[in-house]
């Protein structure tokens, strides 16, 4: 989901000035990483469905499910879950675009779900996605795996995987970029511009 704070209504633009701090292969090592520790703590992957976050958590998902066939020689299934109607700031953010819902045809009664997110910050994303997984199914359990981890939490939720936890101050701002959206990888850490003078 958004990378950025995602409570706050408006924000200054963040810096020109950013550096990367995960390039495309460390990324790729990442979530080899999260499918080999996805399939240990499921015993397998036998009852497992990826539900991608729009828009970088769907591709996110993808990418683990591929990895996951090749350890385990399963076909995994995997979807998206969009979380637009269930965010706490509804009123705060200018109107958003729908994303879609795709749920896999076993759908997610009493199977293991894995949420799939680019960036956890505040935690209100993911709340959102709880709620909208209960309006769908009953899943055995859920799980969470993030690529980024960058802290500030303010609510009581943390990732079951996470490819990189990346401490952050509130003014810095974390884009990750992937190919299928972005036409390249990469996690770029940046600092946002001091507001005007005379806003707040």
């Amino acid at each position: 989901m958004d990378s950025t704070p995602d409570t706050q209504p408006s924000v200054p633009a963040p810096s020109a000035a950013a550096r990367t701090v995960l390039e495309g292969p460390d990324i790729a090592r990442a979530l080899t990483r999260i499918a080999h520790e996805i399939v240990e703590r499921a015993k397998g992957a036998d009852d497992v469905v990826l539900l991608g976050i729009p828009t970088r958590g769907v591709f996110l998902a993808r990418r683990l499910a591929d990895k996951l066939r090749r350890i385990t020689e399963l076909p995994l299934p995997v979807g998206s879950l969009d979380i637009t109607m269930y965010r706490d700031d509804l009123r705060l953010r200018p109107a958003r675009a729908l994303a879609r819902t795709d749920i896999p045809g076993e759908g997610i009664d009493g199977r293991l779900v894995v949420l799939v997110d680019d960036v956890l910050f505040s935690g209100r994303t993911i709340r959102a996605a709880l709620d909208a997984l209960g309006d769908i199914g009953r899943p055995r359990a859920v799980q969470l795996a993030v690529l980024v981890d960058r802290g500030h939490r303010e609510l009581p939720i943390r990732a079951d995987y996470v490819g990189k936890n990346i401490p952050t101050s509130l003014r810095e701002t974390v884009k990750v970029q992937l190919t299928e959206e972005d036409g390249r990888d990469g996690v770029l850490l940046g600092v946002r511009e001091p507001a005007p003078s005379g806003e707040r």
